[in-house]
């Protein structure tokens, strides 16, 4: 699956990084790091350009649903 997850993917990213980083709260992250985990995740395979703050903020909620979940 490397390579294959775009900014689309909002959801299956949000929980990638809530089961690679269970620890981390999702609100507490700045969006420069946020960026830069999502682009370094081997199954990410989007365009770093394409990056914006709306797509940024569906990848929180949907990893802040993920990190809830578990609670």
């Amino acid at each position: 699956m490397a390579g294959k997850l775009d900014w689309s993917d909002y959801e299956e990213i949000g929980e990638i990084l809530h089961e690679r980083m269970p620890e981390v709260d999702p609100l507490a992250v700045r969006f420069t790091d946020l960026k830069e985990w999502v682009c370094s995740l081997p199954e990410f395979g989007g365009n770093p350009e394409t990056c914006n703050e709306k797509k940024l903020e569906a990848v929180q909620m949907a990893w802040v649903q993920a990190f809830q979940d578990e609670e």
